[in-house]
């Protein structure tokens, strides 16, 4: 069974908050893959700087990536909540007076950061239609930016970006607990067999989100906001784009993507065309982000899934953890389009062929 309840499992008021959310998610996919991949490119290409493209094999599920920090690389943690977070979970995600988005707070706080307009009280909510480059604008400020249910409307599904600067508390023991006990790989405490069978399943929750244990702040903070969000009766999405890894990475109640940008040789466009019956003009007008002589570079999302072993026991009993076991499985890889609406993605298996 899901944590939480299928559309047509809801009541009418929360189908039509579960409608307005999936509309507005595709929207903030569009804003924020835009930002951490194409923006982030460009940046680059000013910068007259080799863009860094990743390594195929660092997509393939349970790598180990080791990496610089690119200064050129845009990175953020977006926590995008279908429901409103209730006040008692403030010890665990930092969301207070102080750090909400309001007039008094962006006057003293972002004192370093520009605006691409003057701040106004509407500019917060999603249905402005400058709230994607508001939104983008606080994205280099330390911590998360919490986006919810607007609170003070009762009886209208409206978003609001309502903190920024939120820290993620939830202690990572407490994270890997909560896991393990869902999963069935514990009965109560952590400890309990031992304190290397605890590190495995530290290791794992990393590995169950799309992530090595062994990454850094943002990556961390979005591992153990996932986790926490779970507890919820409302889904939640996780974007995390890390200057490192040079990828986006997107969790939710779907499971767990990752967005990147790839090199597509002009040699193997042929192909995709003819599999697609799709013209060149079309091909290059929709996917291509920019073209140089010998290739194109486009957006890949690869899609994970989650194995047996991530997933609860049929049965319900205790079972032992077996780390080498693999949590996550590749189920697609798919060409996204960058801005048209009436072009579909497109299969593209490449992260098991060479670089």
């Amino acid at each position: 069974m899901p944590l939480w309840p299928y559309r047509h499992q809801l009541s009418l008021k929360h189908r039509v908050r579960r409608s307005v959310y999936e509309v507005l998610r595709d929207q903030m996919d569009g804003y924020l893959i835009r930002h951490a991949l194409i923006d982030s490119y460009r940046k680059f290409a000013a910068a007259g700087a080799p863009y860094p493209f990743v390594p195929k094999r660092e997509l393939k599920p349970r790598a180990k990536i080791v990496e610089q920090e690119h200064v050129n690389q845009n990175h953020f943690l977006v926590l995008f909540c279908e429901g409103t977070l209730p006040g008692i979970f403030k010890k665990y995600v930092r969301f207070f007076d102080h750090n909400k988005v309001s007039k008094d707070t962006v006057d003293e706080q972002l004192v370093n950061i520009h605006l691409h307009k003057e701040y106004t009280k509407n500019l917060r909510h999603f249905d402005n239609p400058d709230f994607g480059n508001f939104m983008l604008d606080l994205t280099p400020i330390d911590y998360a930016i919490l986006v919810q249910q607007d609170p003070s409307i009762k009886r209208k599904s409206r978003y609001v970006l309502s903190h920024f600067r939120v820290r993620i508390d939830w202690p990572i023991d407490d994270a890997t607990e909560d896991m393990a006990q869902q999963l069935r790989y514990i009965s109560k405490d952590l400890y309990e067999r031992g304190e290397k069978y605890a590190q495995n399943l530290h290791h794992k929750l990393f590995e169950n989100y799309g992530f090595h244990h062994a990454v850094g702040g943002r990556r961390t903070a979005a591992v153990v906001a996932a986790q926490f969000l779970k507890r919820m009766d409302f889904i939640s999405t996780i974007y995390v784009a890390s200057a490192e890894s040079r990828t986006l990475a997107r969790i939710s109640e779907r499971g767990v993507s990752k967005f990147v940008l790839i090199k597509i040789l002009m040699s193997d466009i042929e192909s995709i065309l003819s599999e697609q019956q799709m013209s060149a003009e079309t091909f290059r007008d929709a996917f291509f982000v920019d073209v140089q002589d010998d290739y194109g570079v486009a957006i890949l999302q690869v899609v994970y899934s989650n194995s047996y072993y991530s997933k609860p026991p049929d049965d319900g009993k205790l079972r032992k953890l077996q780390p080498d076991y693999q949590w996550l499985n590749v189920s697609s890889q798919l060409l996204i389009p960058i801005d048209s609406s009436d072009i579909y993605p497109i299969p593209y298996g490449t992260i098991y062929s060479p670089d």
